[in-house]
C-alpha cells in the first residue's frame, strides 16, 4: 500500500514537472524589449524618432531593405525594380502580401503611402522622400516612382521607416486616431498601447516573409537607463536598448547577460539656435565652441564608448573627411572673440531632455562657459515636451543626437537644409551656399566628384557655420539575456527583432 502511494506521488511529481516545463516553454513565446522612450506615434509619416521606429520596424514593411553587408538595398515588398532613366524607377510588388486587416497589398497602397508622406502631415519625414514627384500605378502590382530630379540615395530613403507602406483603407477609416491603430504588412500585428507603459504586438501568421519564432512581442517604456539594466538583471525583459556606458559593466559582469556593441551612424551634439541673437553671429558661435573641452566631455560622459567627432559625418559614413582635426579647447581665444563681437554678460538658456548623456552634456557646458563669463540656465523637459518645445525655436542651446541612414545626404539635408527649418533642422540654419551644395550632392552619382563635394561641405560646416558642437560619435550598447539569440544591432539606431529566438 505504501509502495502504491509512493508510486502515485512520484507520478504526480512527474505530471507537475511536465506541466511546469510546458509553462516554461509557453513563457518563452513572448519577447519583452525595454525601449528608452515611449513611441510618439505609430503613423510612419508623423515622426522619425528612434523609439517610434523600433515599433514600426515590427508593424510595417518597406519596398526595400537596407543591407548592411553590401551598403545597398535588397528586396522587401518590392521583389524587383529597374531604373528606367535618371529620374524614373519601375517597381514590381510581391503578390499575395496581406495587411493585418486582411486587405491585399496593391500598388495603390504604395502610391497612397508615399504621396501621403509628401503632404501636409509628412513634415517630419519630408526631407527623406521629397525627391519624389509622383507615383504612377501601372497595374495592381507594378508602379513607377518619378523623381523631381536625379537623387542618388532614393532607394536608401525608401528603406527607412518613413517609407513604411500603410493600408489606404485602414488609414481613412481610423482618421486622426490612426497613429494609435496602425495596420501594416509586418511580421507583428498591433494589439494594444498603454501610453507610457507598453505596446503589445502579436505575430502575424499571414506574414509573407519568414515568420518569427515567438508569438508575442511586448515593447516596454523604461526611461531610466539604470532601470533598464535592473530589468535585465531581474529577468523582467529579454532585450534592453540603449544601455549607457556608465552601466555597461553591470551587464558585462553578469553571467546571465550579454552586452552587444556596434558603431552606429549617430552624432551627439550641443546645437546653436541661429535665430537667437547673438548666436546668429558666427564669431560668437566660434567663441562658445572654443570655450568647451569636448574631449574631456566625451571621455567623462561616454567612458570610452564611441569616439570624439571631427565632422558633421560619423566616421563610418560614406565620404567622411579624415583630414579634419579634432576640436581643441582655447579659453583665451573664446574670450577674445567674445570681446571682438561686443558680447558681455551673456545669458543663455540650454534646453535638454532627461537623457543621462544629454543632461551631462548640458551640465558640463554650463560649467565650462561660466569660465568665459557666459551664464547658462538649464531647462529640462520630458522627451515629448522637449521635441515639441524645439519646434517653437525659443531655445538658445540644446542637447540632441542625430542618427542617419547610410548616405551623406541624410547627415545634411534633414538637419541643416533651410527647407527643414521648423522640423528636424533644429538649429534653424539658413545658408544658401550650403543648401546649394547639399542639393547638388544629392543628385551626383557616387564617385570621386561627389566625394570631393562632401569634403568641401564638411569644411564649411565645421570651420565656417559651426551649427553644432560635436560631443560624441555613438556606439550602440544593447543588453540581452544569455538565451536570446539572433538579435543584430542596426547601426541606423532602430532594430528588427524578427530573427530573434530563445536558445
Amino acid at each position: 500500500m505504501f509502495s502504491g502511494k509512493k508510486m502515485f506521488f512520484s507520478f504526480l511529481v512527474v505530471v507537475f514537472l511536465v506541466i511546469m516545463a510546458g509553462t516554461s516553454f509557453a513563457e518563452k513565446d513572448t519577447l519583452i524589449v525595454a525601449n528608452a522612450f515611449d513611441a510618439k506615434t505609430l503613423d510612419p509619416i508623423l515622426t522619425y524618432d528612434l523609439a517610434s521606429s523600433n515599433v514600426k520596424m515590427a508593424v510595417y514593411d518597406r519596398l526595400v531593405v537596407w543591407d548592411e553587408k553590401t551598403g545597398g538595398v535588397k528586396p522587401g515588398l518590392a521583389e524587383k525594380w529597374e531604373q528606367l532613366d535618371s529620374t524614373n524607377y519601375k517597381f514590381y510588388l510581391r503578390k499575395g502580401v496581406k495587411f493585418h486587416n486582411g486587405e491585399t497589398l496593391k500598388a495603390s497602397d504604395v502610391k497612397f503611402s508615399l504621396e501621403r508622406a509628401l503632404g501636409p502631415q509628412g513634415g517630419s519625414v519630408y526631407a527623406f522622400l521629397s525627391s519624389i514627384k509622383t507615383v504612377e500605378v501601372l497595374d495592381d502590382y507594378t508602379f513607377v516612382i518619378k523623381l523631381k530630379a536625379p537623387y542618388t540615395p532614393m532607394l536608401t530613403a525608401l528603406s527607412i521607416t518613413p517609407g513604411s507602406i500603410v493600408n489606404e483603407k485602414a488609414v481613412k477609416e481610423a482618421g486622426d486616431s490612426y497613429g494609435m491603430n496602425p495596420v501594416g504588412t509586418g511580421a507583428f500585428k498591433f494589439v494594444s498601447w498603454n501610453k507610457g507603459d507598453k505596446i503589445t504586438l502579436v505575430r502575424f501568421d499571414d506574414y509573407w516573409g519568414e515568420k518569427p519564432k515567438f508569438k508575442n512581442l511586448i515593447i516596454r517604456t523604461v526611461v531610466e537607463p539604470v532601470a533598464r539594466v535592473v530589468e535585465l538583471e531581474t529577468g523582467a525583459v529579454d532585450i534592453a536598448y540603449y544601455i549607457k556606458p556608465i552601466d555597461m559593466n553591470r551587464v558585462i559582469e553578469n553571467p546571465n547577460l550579454t552586452l552587444l556593441r556596434k558603431t552606429d551612424f549617430s552624432t551627439h551634439y550641443c546645437g546653436f539656435n541661429f535665430l537667437r541673437p547673438p548666436l546668429d553671429n558666427p564669431k560668437v558661435r566660434e567663441a562658445i565652441w572654443a570655450a568647451l573641452n569636448t574631449a574631456a566631455m566625451q571621455k567623462a560622459i561616454d567612458r570610452g564608448v564611441g569616439s570624439l567627432p571631427t565632422s558633421q559625418f560619423p566616421p563610418n559614413q560614406k565620404y567622411f573627411d579624415p583630414s579634419l582635426k579634432p576640436h581643441v579647447q582655447d579659453v583665451e581665444k573664446a574670450k577674445r572673440l567674445l570681446k571682438e563681437a561686443g558680447v558681455e554678460n551673456l545669458k543663455l538658456e540650454y534646453w535638454t531632455d532627461e537623457d543621462y548623456a544629454r543632461l551631462a552634456t548640458a551640465t558640463m557646458v554650463q560649467a565650462q562657459l561660466e569660465e568665459v563669463g557666459i551664464t547658462v540656465e538649464m531647462k529640462v523637459f520630458e522627451w515629448g515636451a522637449f521635441m515639441e518645445g524645439l519646434k517653437q525655436k525659443k531655445q538658445d542651446l540644446y542637447s540632441m543626437s542625430w542618427t542617419c541612414p547610410p548616405d551623406p545626404d541624410f547627415s545634411l539635408a534633414p538637419v541643416l537644409h533651410s527647407k527643414m527649418i521648423g522640423g528636424t533642422n533644429r538649429s534653424n540654419v539658413n545658408d544658401p551656399e550650403l543648401d546649394a551644395m547639399i542639393d547638388k550632392g544629392a543628385q551626383m552619382p557616387d564617385g570621386p566628384e561627389r566625394e570631393a563635394l562632401y569634403h568641401k561641405i564638411q569644411d564649411r560646416i565645421v570651420n565656417v557655420l559651426r551649427p553644432w558642437m560635436y560631443v560624441n560619435n555613438g556606439e550602440l550598447l544593447v543588453g540581452t539575456q544569455k538565451n536570446v539569440k539572433g538579435f543584430e544591432i542596426s547601426p541606423i539606431g532602430y532594430h528588427s527583432v524578427n530573427g530573434v529566438y530563445f536558445e
